[in-house]
């Protein structure tokens, strides 16, 4: 049998249940999926291959899964910066949406951030902002995978001028989306439930249920938050949101930080999904998600860069990063979110928090052909003992070597292969100089 593609000459990290590791090994792939996944024997050749990837002894593993962005906001990339969140959003982030983002905009800023999120090893994203038809087409366009939600709120939005539109320009979006393409997954975001009313949260959930489609929420991110939804319905911001029938096995709730051991029990009983932003909830002051007491009622956790106005950058290793030492100076406990407990969070976990655990998130056979390769023939990443510890501790964006989604190179010795990266650089700095006039 001929393939598409042959990844080899690497260490596989699977991802699979067992955590299989098999150095030497190959990867091939046939109409986008993974054919074949094995030992390489050195007495016999590669299997016959359109086009081949050397890995050269690098690490081969699954595309990261990045659980929450809003892609055009890579315009606003250190625009507004050390301000708590309300501030933040009110002050800057909301008055520079409301002038400078249009679907002219919104489509340049998000193929900005899919260049900087292939170029550093994330193939799956879950997005939520305006003019989302626009991203979908972009993020199509370039070859990512990505949940797309178009978002809601209840006042005039970019797009959306009449609030009262808000649902049925999300599910006309939605419609357009839902067969058209293969790497696309339409989704409902709203945006959180201090912006959003109670009828629309119930409206958008209930429609989103009814499509199988992902519900998307910022929840309980903000002690702010925490005030205003207690004094309003004297309850927790989750018990709030399970009150109103928002949660189950379809939610995506983002940050999570200010919640307690009852809000946890809700999560784990709804089997709603949880999005950590690390180094976002750092730089806003938010707080420090539990996710350690979340992973001990087994709730689904994905990992989030957030937006680039926020972070400052999508690059998922560098969270991972934090993920992992975040948690153990908050805890005390240095074997709190261990490497392959991270890893995961990036990848399958990722994945099941979108509900795509099914085709991405690890290496194993008949699965989407999204894949990595890492290149550690770098002073920092040498010497290998233990490839998860190197992925969380050590690597880096920049160490990426090779990207393929659904058995397309998007990246090949660093280099897209599909976009004029100066010609978007170009267009974006233009964009760039009205906004900070």
């Amino acid at each position: 049998m001929r393939f598409d593609l042959v990844v080899h000459n690497g260490t596989i990290v699977t991802v699979n249940a067992a955590f299989d590791l098999i150095p030497d090994g190959m990867i091939a792939i046939r109409e986008g999926r993974l054919a074949r996944i094995e030992a390489r024997s050195p007495d016999l050749p590669l299997p016959p291959a359109d086009a081949l990837i050397d890995a050269r002894g690098g690490i081969i593993m699954p595309g990261l899964v990045n659980t929450h962005t809003h892609l055009p906001m890579t315009l606003f990339r250190g625009l507004a910066d050390d301000l708590p969140l309300s501030v933040w959003l009110d002050e800057h982030i909301f008055p520079a949406e409301g002038r400078h983002i249009n679907p002219e905009s919104v489509r340049w800023g998000a193929l900005l951030a899919c260049a900087e999120m292939a170029l550093s090893g994330t193939t799956t994203c879950c997005d939520g902002y305006f003019y989302e038809d626009e991203v979908a087409e972009a993020v199509a366009g370039f070859g990512l995978r990505a949940v797309l939600g178009q978002g809601l709120v209840d006042f005039p939005a970019p797009g959306v001028p009449d609030p009262a539109r808000n649902i049925s320009t999300a599910l006309a979006y939605a419609a357009k989306w839902q067969a058209r393409s293969a790497t696309i997954c339409p989704s409902l975001f709203c945006h959180a439930p201090y912006t959003c009313s109670k009828a629309t949260l119930q409206k958008a959930k209930a429609a989103a249920d009814a499509r199988g489609l992902l519900f998307q929420i910022h929840a309980a991110e903000t002690r702010n938050e925490w005030d205003q939804i207690q004094a309003a319905h004297r309850k927790t911001p989750i018990q709030y949101l399970d009150q109103l029938g928002i949660l189950n096995s379809r939610t995506l709730l983002v940050h999570c930080v200010w919640i307690n051991a009852e809000d946890i029990e809700t999560i784990a009983a709804r089997g709603a999904k949880v999005s950590h932003n690390p180094g976002s909830n750092m730089k806003l002051a938010a707080g420090i998600a539990p996710i350690a007491a979340l992973l001990e009622k087994e709730v689904t956790v994905g990992l989030g860069t957030d937006g680039c106005a926020s972070n400052n950058n999508l690059d998922l290793f560098q969270e991972m990063d934090l993920a992992a030492k975040l948690h153990k100076a908050d805890t005390l406990d240095p074997t709190v979110l261990n490497a392959r407990t991270v890893l995961e969070m990036a990848t399958i976990g990722g994945a099941r928090a979108l509900g795509l655990e099914t085709a991405i998130g690890s290496l194993e056979i008949g699965k989407q052909a999204d894949v990595i390769v890492i290149d550690t023939r770098r002073p920092h990443l040498v010497p290998l003992y233990h490839p998860a510890s190197h992925l969380v501790y050590s690597a880096n964006g920049a160490d990426v070597k090779d990207v393929v989604v659904a058995g397309r190179i998007l990246v090949k010795d660093r280099e897209l292969t599909n976009l004029d990266l100066a010609e978007l650089l170009a267009q974006v700095n233009r964009i760039s100089r009205a906004i900070g006039t």
